[in-house]
């Protein structure tokens, strides 16, 4: 599992300059990619593990990650991963998506047209990337990250391609 925060850290990064984002529920769609296969294993394993927690281990993590406005991500049918997350009216404000990431982190935007550059570093887990997001309107938004992290022990790369999109503007509690 040493694996998932590097699959949430990438939302970190986004912060949007002076695109708007809608507060509500969204769906964030990511495909993770590495030059070591043995990683991208390591990543399918960890879902597949959470998949499988015990209901206890299962509520602790889904309560972890409700009080960072997200839900335990899941295998997605195409193979890479999925997750609903809440952006509250504060969050869009500041035009901030979701981390679901603890730890020390800090984020860098640019704005360029029709989205911005971004770059993070966390602490811990080690970690950091650059990339850039897209907009489509206030509703929809793609973003692509090359991202390193030391969550093995020494630095692995990999390229994450993430899709957001908004579902509904009030957000769903999360399951108790």
């Amino acid at each position: 599992m040493s694996r998932l925060p590097a699959i949430l850290l990438v939302f970190a990064a986004a912060h949007a300059g002076a695109q708007t984002i809608r507060p509500g529920q969204w769906e964030l769609s990511s495909k993770m990619k590495s030059a070591n296969p043995e990683m991208d294993q390591a990543m399918t394993a960890a879902l597949q593990q959470l998949n499988s927690m015990p209901p206890a281990q299962r509520q602790q993590m889904e309560q972890m990650m409700g009080q960072h406005g997200a839900t335990m991500p899941r295998l997605s049918g195409d193979g890479g991963v999925a997750m609903r997350a809440c952006i509250t009216p504060e969050m869009a404000a500041r035009h901030e998506l979701p981390t679901g990431q603890q730890g020390q982190c800090s984020s860098h935007t640019q704005p360029v047209s029709g989205g911005m550059n971004v770059s993070f570093s966390c602490t811990n887990p080690p970690s950091s990337g650059q990339g850039q997001v897209r907009f489509q309107g206030d509703t929809a938004f793609t973003m692509h990250m090359n991202v390193t992290t030391s969550a093995r022990g020494k630095p692995e790369q990999m390229a994450v391609d993430t899709s957001g999109r908004w579902l509904a503007p009030a957000c769903a509690q999360p399951p108790h």
